[in-house]
């Protein structure tokens, strides 16, 4: 199946299950994916997404420094995966659409600036922070107290994190002693690794088997592996692991947690080099927009709307660093 006809089947099927909300109208220029036998009762994915726009508002960009404001745009670091509802390829597989695109846009309106995207590998996303070659990321970023020394943060969203696992596997995960022994696939360089690793450590000093730790960058290899017995489960976002039990039909959520661990709620953030002068710009985009109920929308079309926030924090506590 192309890369195109499996997200068109996808997208219809969390709208047919209630996981996703259509939004706008169909039309010619648009590629409105639909259950069989069920007309205009998808998502648009085509390239003309008709997206969500916000206005410029002054108290906001004021606070821009002003040799971005001179430049007029913000380069806006995202990640290359496809990661429904995150971010992802339309329907002509090089326009990005997705829940973190829609918001960065409205970021951008609200400073009065055009919004620059370049999608890069995970890791280049703070290689770009760290060399300004980008103003900001808006890429599913948590918030930790490592990360922390290196870059502000302007939270905009809730991080809950997932154990994925093949259908009816019997299997439920709350606590390390779970995962002992298991085969799980993550993502390097996530908190959802740094969590991972943490809880096997926890069990080899409580005596318990290691977790058998697997890498896997792109979504459809951890499918591959799930589906074919490699992996006992992936830990990973929890809006993606769901995107994918309701689209595929294969596999279930046996746990959740926070991005953060156990005892703290984790935040995605808005994401720039530290000291940048840029954080208390985004932070007050981000209320702004959740004020006027546009980042409601946004939320409420990709079927985000449980991880909303009522206010933007900055540099709030983060996911801890390993305890040495």
């Amino acid at each position: 199946m192309s890369v195109r006809r499996s997200i068109t089947f996808a997208l219809a099927t969390l709208t047919a299950t209630g996981l996703l909300t259509a939004c706008g109208t169909s039309g010619p220029a648009t590629d409105l994916a639909a259950p069989k036998g069920h007309k205009d009762a998808g998502v648009n994915i085509g390239p003309d997404q008709d997206r969500i726009r916000g206005k410029k508002v002054a108290a906001a960009a004021d606070l821009v420094p002003e040799a971005i404001r001179k430049r007029g745009t913000l380069r806006i670091g995202a990640s290359a995966d496809a990661s429904p509802p995150l971010g992802f390829y339309a329907t002509d597989d090089k326009t990005r659409i997705g829940s973190e695109i829609d918001i960065a846009t409205l970021v951008a309106d609200t400073l009065g600036l055009k919004p620059q995207f370049e999608e890069v590998s995970w890791e280049n996303l703070f290689v770009g922070l760290d060399s300004s070659k980008f103003d900001a990321v808006l890429s599913n970023v948590t918030v930790t107290e490592e990360r922390k020394e290196k870059y502000d943060f302007a939270t905009y969203r809730l991080d809950n994190i997932a154990f994925e696992a093949k259908k009816g596997s019997g299997w439920t995960v709350k606590e390390p002693a779970d995962v002992a022994g298991k085969t799980i696939s993550v993502s390097s360089g996530t908190n959802q690794e740094k969590i991972l690793v943490e809880w096997s450590e926890e069990n080899v000093k409580a005596g318990r088997k290691p977790v058998d730790i697997k890498y896997f960058q792109k979504d459809t290899d951890y499918y591959l592996a799930l589906q074919s017995g490699r992996i006992d489960a992936h830990l990973g976002p929890s809006p993606t692991a769901a995107y994918h039990v309701a689209t595929a039909g294969q596999s279930e959520i046996i746990g959740q947690l926070s991005g953060a661990g156990g005892d703290l709620q984790g935040k995605i953030a808005a994401t720039t080099k530290k000291d940048s002068g840029l954080v208390k710009a985004y932070a007050a985009a981000i209320d702004h927009i959740v004020q006027d109920g546009s980042y409601g929308k946004v939320l409420k079309r990709w079927g985000l709307s449980g991880e909303a926030v009522e206010k933007s924090e900055i540099n709030p506590p983060g996911l801890p660093k390993t305890k040495s």
